[in-house]
């Protein structure tokens, strides 16, 4: 398989904090590549490196077809703006460039009612407010889409239902995803390698070979252990 991403020897710091050191690795087309580690690893940086959001040293190469779309972990908005929904929708539709069918679209495939997306975003449930977000990220046609802990303030039936269709849409439609989580089973169960950072060691592989006692405790720096239920 091609590559939709290639990383190289990527470095990110904060003045004299360096958070990532060196990091190579690549994704394929259609791939889901879960990204696990301790909080402060620099997961989060990460995505926000490959979006361009934050300044780095080395290379990120995304293919010359990519579109990338983000769902960051929480919008850096207040929730009691006069805001709804809607108004979020039209304005990155505008941004994107995308026809106002196009909301339908991406509100169809989050399985978000235009009554729910019409209503004030402070008045919406994490869920919902999520499902929206995803909304957000699907305008313009994505063909990568990076999710930062895209469950975080989401009840267990919502987050199952939530991972089902991330799952749904890459099955369909030869997404590439790239996927923050703290859910070691959900990275078992969707993800096709594990990028695992971790203050003393880095590792790449299957899950496999990736989610092991032995592993997670040398990345997490804690025993840990992991059981997989069918």
């Amino acid at each position: 398989m091609t590559s939709m991403l290639d990383v190289s020897r990527l470095t990110i710091s904060f003045g004299d904090l360096r958070v990532l050191d060196g990091l190579s690795f690549a994704v394929a087309h259609g791939e889901c590549l879960a990204i696990i580690g301790p909080n402060g690893s620099g997961k989060t940086v990460l995505l926000r490196a490959l979006i361009g959001a934050l300044p780095y040293e080395g290379t990120i190469q995304w293919a010359a077809d990519a579109r990338v779309g983000y769902v960051p972990q929480k919008l850096d908005i207040e929730r009691d703006l006069p805001l709804t929904g809607m108004d979020l929708l039209r304005a990155r539709a505008h941004v994107a460039g995308a026809p106002r069918i196009e909301i339908s679209r991406a509100l169809a495939m989050v399985r978000l009612g235009v009554d729910v997306a019409d209503r004030p975003i402070g008045t919406l449930s994490g869920g919902s407010f999520q499902r929206l977000l995803l909304a957000l990220a699907f305008l313009g046609r994505p063909n990568v889409l990076l999710f930062d802990e895209p469950t975080a303030g989401i009840d267990q039936p919502g987050e199952e239902l939530l991972y089902e269709t991330i799952h749904r849409w890459q099955r369909d439609s030869g997404l590439t995803l790239l996927l923050v989580s703290h859910e070691l089973s959900v990275v078992r169960r969707y993800a096709t390698r594990v990028l695992c950072l971790g203050r003393a060691r880095i590792c790449l592989g299957p899950p496999s070979e990736i989610l092991t006692p032995q592993v997670l405790e040398g990345v997490y720096g804690a025993p840990m252990n992991y059981h997989f239920h069918q």
